[in-house]
């Protein structure tokens, strides 16, 4: 069970939320109430992670729980912040440790909207996809929208049967009776076509054109296997190849993969007197031609566009050649269900050729690049590294913050880090940040001699103080003497000059301690603990309790 004090705090979190999302509401994002709402709201939940590493939250529909006590209530749909998540089929929602203003903000103000009045197509859990948040995790039931969906089915089903007069067999016996004569047949009256069987009529009508094509395919491949020439061989082939094209133009992507199926097949246990696979492949570059990529992006964009399983079973067939076809409907495809579908395409099909996937990094599409790049580092191949580093100069900020996240997670050696120590430079105060956590991730003593001499050099003491606390936790990773004794300096430093910004230095120095969690900072901690300085004060006495409970960052 959750101590008292922290479901009071979270109780508290989750009201100012309620209260953001009424006032983000209002306010357009210029105004200044618009910035202080966001701002205090990031200070609340800033300050419980100073105890806690996480927050994490269960939904239920007019609940929200924390550690299996209830730290919401809400009634109706007015503010009823636990309808707003679970209706969409939110699980589980957890706020981490780390989680910037910038982040904290998007949140926000996807909480804010008002989905039932404003025009907007996608739902929260996409547009929490979209925002491909680090610190915000969450789990999606999407049980809960097919129960829904049953319940009202079955509402309707009673309903109906209730309203009908006849029974079961009434059609039939409404075709009987009209045999009799047509005095009777005018007094007979017709049951309505229930929405069970007009689903019943589809369904038989797809067997039937799905047998048929099976039908039609077995035909062409059997004559294939009979032809007597290679002239013979290759007008069947074309014939082949057309069907398929036929079929995918038909939003028919199953039959089209029956054909390839059977074309693989075919190559890999039929011999012929002739070379029959180079007329085979025929089919397949048919497959990944851009005329035909162009109609499968089509497809996903309307509804109810293509299963994931469908699509990633056609790309099974398609070679790298495909890659700048399935880039170029990237940059043009409008729903994110879509583009995530070709993203995760891109990730099986980039492992057959980095080189011709890196190409993509010099689309003039900015969020096509990004996307490329997170392609890259999904294929996880070492040589993807060197295409990424000649990208770092890109002019777009969100994608010099996408690239520097992927550099990260390479930890690659020096060369990436002299990139990633450029970006420390950044004009915007995110991608310095990413920077930063990108050479805490690289680990080496290289990016640890970077990190100390940019919190040593004094324009580092004018820099905001989230951006300060954000550079002292990454250096806080390096638990060795050397950033020990650093920030021991920091935190006893006196200063008579811009004493309010060193106060920031000392502040966010004792925050670093409590995440190293190395004892031997305590007294000089304790002292600080005693400070005048409010501010001083509650970051020792937080940094202590951090130590004493040996949690580390």
């Amino acid at each position: 069970m959750p101590d008292p004090e922290d479901i009071k705090v979270v109780k508290d979190l989750l009201q100012a939320i309620i209260k953001a999302k009424k006032n983000l509401r209002i306010y357009p994002a210029n105004n200044p109430i618009y910035a202080k709402t966001v701002n205090n709201t990031h200070l609340k939940i800033e300050a419980i992670f100073e105890y806690l590493d996480e927050i994490p939250l269960r939904m239920t529909r007019n609940e929200i729980l924390y550690g299996g006590e209830p730290v919401f209530k809400g009634v109706g749909k007015d503010d009823n912040l636990a309808l707003f998540f679970s209706r969409d089929g939110l699980k589980d929602l957890i706020f981490k440790s780390g989680l910037t203003k910038e982040e904290f903000q998007s949140f926000l103000e996807i909480v804010s909207y008002d989905f039932d009045s404003e025009d907007i197509a996608d739902d929260v859990i996409t547009l929490l996809w979209e925002k491909d948040f680090q610190n915000i995790k969450y789990t999606v039931d999407e049980s809960i929208l097919v129960e829904e969906d049953e319940e009202d089915y079955e509402e309707e089903a009673v309903k109906q049967v209730k309203e009908r007069s006849a029974g079961e067999d009434d059609l039939t016996k409404a075709y009987s009776d009209a045999l009799k004569s047509e005095e009777t047949a005018k007094e007979i009256q017709l049951v309505p076509i229930t929405d069970k069987d007009v689903t019943a009529l589809a369904a038989l009508r797809e067997k039937v054109a799905r047998d048929k094509k099976g039908k039609l395919i077995d035909i062409l491949y059997e004559m294939l296997l009979m032809s007597e020439d290679f002239y013979e061989f290759h007008e069947i082939t074309a014939i082949v190849a057309n069907a398929m094209e036929y079929s995918i133009k038909q939003g028919d992507l199953r039959t089209a993969i029956e054909i390839l199926w059977r074309a693989k097949t075919f190559d890999e246990t039929t011999v012929t007197e002739f070379d029959s696979k180079e007329e085979l492949n025929h089919i397949f570059r048919s497959a990944e031609s851009p005329e035909i990529i162009k109609v499968i992006g089509d497809m996903m964009d309307e509804e109810p566009g293509i299963e994931d399983i469908v699509l990633q079973e056609y790309v099974s067939f398609l070679s790298r050649n495909s890659i700048p076809q399935f880039i170029t409907i990237l940059g043009e495809l409008k729903t994110i269900k879509a583009r995530k579908s070709v993203v995760n395409a891109l990730v099986f099909l980039g492992g057959k050729d980095i080189a011709v996937l890196a190409k993509g990094l010099s689309d003039s599409r900015w969020y096509v690049v990004r996307n490329i790049i997170y392609v890259l580092r999904k294929v996880g191949d070492p040589k993807a590294l060197d295409y990424l580093l000649r990208a770092a100069g890109h002019s777009d900020p969100r994608v010099r913050k996408e690239l520097l996240k992927t550099i990260g997670e390479s930890k690659g050696g020096p060369k990436a880090a002299a990139v990633v120590k450029d970006c420390l430079d950044d004009p915007e105060s995110f991608v310095r940040t990413t920077a930063a956590r990108a050479l805490g991730s690289i680990g080496s003593d290289f990016a640890k001699r970077v990190m100390l001499d940019r919190l040593s050099d004094g324009k580092f003491l004018s820099v905001d103080f989230n951006e300060k606390k954000e550079f002292f936790e990454v250096l806080s990773r390096w638990r060795d003497s050397t950033v020990f004794d650093f920030l021991m300096k920091t935190v006893k430093k006196r200063a008579l000059f811009k004493r309010a910004k060193h106060n920031e230095n000392k502040a966010v120095a004792a925050y670093a301690l409590g995440l190293m969690g190395n004892k031997n900072a305590l007294p000089v901690l304790e002292k600080m603990r005693r400070s005048s300085n409010r501010f001083l004060s509650e970051y020792a006495y937080a940094a202590i309790k951090r130590i004493e409970y040996g949690k580390q960052g």
